[in-house]
């Protein structure tokens, strides 16, 4: 729902828009939503206690609101079933490459919802409280993990060092990691062996690679100059790119769409096969709605244009 100074109340649906009011919306309206919401933090954003509902304002240049952008939210259950075995605790760390802002979400309060009723050691770094809502009760959506708030956008790396540092997790789920310092965080945490779930902004693995912000959390990508005769050895030219560390996340999934997704099962050896433009394995799963059985497909792909399809189950 958008409701703006001075124009009709909007809601806004996938395909469509409804205007809901031909009266335009007052300072009085908005001030009335104000009231009964929580308090904006840092990020414009605030929500109503124990929902999933999160309510963002768009200010004037005196700070006065003047619009409020009002996304209504739902916990969806039964989206992990397409990743379950990936994610179970004691796995290895995993980082999901979102294209819409809805799919994160989505998939990582699901994967909460599933194992984290098993395992109490689970920490949610909640940043915007879109995962487990606004207020100090968490969304029951959650389960049995733990939530820890951030106070402003620019100290999730600092909350995400101190889950670990002092609540002891097993899992850490991270909601959406966009910053150098929230890279540099994930890759402590990976360090200290506890496992991580997490989203970055992208379509592939190549947008994390081209990404100087979030490459190192599938270990960064160097130019290295090579000696003549290693050069002629490899048959390249003297100056190549590489991998220059392991990747922080084990295993990287490509949401593709809500039922279809794209899985490097070895960040490093993806990146590696990319960086020297040899074939990489891709795994494709996805959802028939009728049936509602996953279908999996492996791929050797050189790149997404051209895949060999060399297995299907």
């Amino acid at each position: 729902m958008v409701l703006d100074l001075g124009r009709p109340p909007e809601a806004r649906f996938l395909n469509r828009e409804v205007i809901l009011d031909q009266r335009e919306v007052s300072d009085e309206d908005i001030e009335y939503v104000i009231s009964r919401i929580g308090s904006f933090g840092d990020d414009n954003r605030a929500g109503i206690e124990r929902t999933l509902h999160r309510i963002s304002a768009i200010r004037n240049r005196k700070g006065r609101i003047v619009g409020l952008t009002c996304r209504v939210g739902r916990a969806v259950f039964g989206t992990i079933k397409i990743i379950e075995d990936l994610v179970e605790p004691g796995k290895v760390s995993c980082c999901w490459e979102d294209r819409e802002w809805a799919k994160p979400r989505c998939c990582a309060r699901s994967h909460v919802c599933w194992p984290m009723i098993l395992i109490n050691a689970s920490i949610i770094v909640d940043t915007s409280n879109e995962i487990a809502g606004d207020g100090d009760i968490p969304h029951p959506a959650i389960g049995h993990a733990r939530r820890m708030q951030v106070t402003t956008p620019n100290m999730q790396h600092a909350v995400m060092i101190e889950a670990v540092e002092n609540h002891m997790p097993e899992v850490i789920v991270i909601d959406e990691i966009g910053t150098q310092l929230e890279t540099q965080a994930a890759r402590t945490i990976a360090e200290r062996g506890v496992q991580l779930v997490a989203t970055a902004h992208g379509n592939t693995l190549e947008n994390l690679m081209m990404n100087p912000t979030l490459a190192d959390l599938i270990g960064g990508i160097q130019s290295v100059t090579l000696g003549d005769e290693e050069a002629k050895r490899r048959g390249t030219q003297k100056s190549i790119l590489e991998r220059m560390s392991a990747p922080t996340f084990d295993i990287l999934v490509e949401i593709q769409e809500r039922d279809i997704v794209a899985i490097h099962a070895d960040v490093a050896s993806a990146v590696d096969a990319i960086l020297l433009g040899e074939p990489q394995a891709l795994e494709v799963r996805q959802i028939d709605e009728a049936t509602g059985r996953i279908g999996h497909q492996t791929f050797a792909a050189r790149n997404r244009g051209q895949q060999q399809k060399t297995g299907t189950q």
